[in-house]
């Protein structure tokens, strides 16, 4: 699936950026991850090759600003430009991650309405602290896909208030040797909590250090993914 990564850059924000893989993949590189700039990849959306077609075929996901966040401030003055783009490729679907759901009505285009049809909006949460800071913002606002991220969940959280309108949640844990624990038993709670509000659930990704039955195992990043897909505990919800 392809990305677009319209800029390059961002702040940790709260607890569940204490270990981000982009802040130290830019370290390692010496690359300051505090300095928000566009990438070459800007117009990516609406590049055309030479035969005129779009570079970036239709009817696909497209995950934007996965190495970063689309509401950061920062950015600000090049958002209009990529709700452009969008409203452009309605034969493309754009998702995108967010921690800074409070910022989303001072982000979004004035024709926004109750939402665009091509855009799926993801409200990430890592505790339960987060989730009731988060969740009723994002529960009252105009979007027409929305989908509810703990990766990475670091505590136990009760999503069961905020589940209405939701169409999907993902649940992952932390890679990093400093890594928090993810336990099981939350993983398998908010599935739960999904199925009995018939809501979709996936478990993406383990924890480096993962709880099950009372015992902490540590598994290499290259297994955690292969390992909640074996699990085989998605759910997905029935069309009403």
């Amino acid at each position: 699936m392809p990305m677009w990564n319209p800029w390059r850059g961002c702040h940790r924000f709260s607890e569940g950026c204490a270990h981000c893989y982009i802040h130290k993949g830019d370290s390692k590189r010496g690359v300051d991850t505090n300095e928000i700039v566009k990438t070459d990849h800007f117009f990516a959306p609406i590049e055309k090759n030479k035969s005129g077609a779009y570079k970036m075929k239709p009817d696909q996901l497209v995950y934007l600003c996965f190495s970063t966040d689309f509401l950061l401030q920062d950015a600000d003055l090049w958002r209009e430009e990529c709700w452009a783009m969008i409203r452009e490729r309605t034969d493309l679907r754009f998702l995108f991650l967010t921690k800074r759901i409070e910022r989303f009505m001072d982000c979004v285009p004035s024709d926004w309405g109750d939402g665009y049809d091509n855009v799926i909006v993801g409200c990430t949460v890592e505790n339960q602290i987060r989730a009731e800071e988060r969740l009723p913002v994002f529960m009252r606002l105009p979007i027409k896909h929305k989908d509810i991220i703990c990766q990475p969940m670091i505590s136990a959280i009760d999503l069961s208030p905020y589940l209405e309108g939701v169409e999907l949640v993902v649940v992952g844990g932390e890679s990093d040797r400093e890594a928090r624990p993810l336990d099981y038993d939350w993983v398998l709670t908010i599935r739960q909590q999904c199925i009995a509000q018939n809501v979709s659930f996936e478990f993406r990704q383990c924890g480096t250090y993962f709880i099950k039955e009372g015992k902490t195992y540590t598994l290499n990043v290259r297994q955690l993914c292969a390992q909640a897909k074996k699990a085989d505990i998605n759910f997905l919800a029935s069309q009403l």
